[in-house]
């Protein structure tokens, strides 16, 4: 399956949610029932990279996804060093609330594809509503270590997942032009 070159909104008319797998229950069933209802309520909103070719019932597959959402952290869960720094009331962050990538083309680069798209997302929407820094809860040990490779550092643990997190000034040392 190859993927088309932007992420687009999901769009229950275009995309084929049913047929995605990432190998994770959890991912899946959110792409496939929750997804497009958190959108609906103003929850989130679900980015998708399509495949390049659609399926004889014109939708789409989709080949990996980000679901993003505002949240807010405890000031105190954050390291010393920079929780010192901050307001003693709850910090908005931005949270990654879903990542994930079709088994049939995980290994090819797509996972780290998404995420950067995702950071870059977070970075523009901080130029209009400023946050602190992206948030994510780990579904799995796998899924932290890969977060860590991309730099996020652990935070703390969260409804039993470990959170982590990444400040929003080291997200814009990726986009910001030099």
């Amino acid at each position: 399956m190859s993927w088309a070159k932007e992420f687009v909104e999901l769009d229950k008319k275009a995309h084929d949610r049913s047929s995605f797998d990432s190998g994770e229950d959890e991912l899946n069933d959110f792409i496939k029932t929750k997804a497009a209802k958190h959108m609906a309520a103003g929850i989130s909103r679900t980015m998708v990279l399509p495949a390049a070719s659609p399926l004889p019932d014109g939708k789409y597959p989709i080949c990996s996804f980000y679901s993003i959402s505002p949240s807010q952290i405890e000031r105190q869960t954050l390291p010393a060093a920079l929780a010192k720094k901050l307001p003693f009331y709850p910090v908005p962050v931005f949270l990654i609330a879903q990542l994930a990538v079709h088994t049939e083309i995980k290994g090819q680069g797509l996972g780290k594809i998404t995420l950067i798209k995702a950071l870059e997302h977070l970075w523009n929407v901080n130029a209009h509503m400023k946050a602190y820094a992206v948030v994510v809860d780990c579904l799995n040990q796998a899924a932290q270590d890969f977060y860590t490779k991309f730099g996020f550092e652990i935070l703390c643990d969260n409804n039993g997942r470990t959170r982590m997190f990444m400040p929003l000034g080291t997200v814009g040392q990726l986009f910001e032009e030099e």
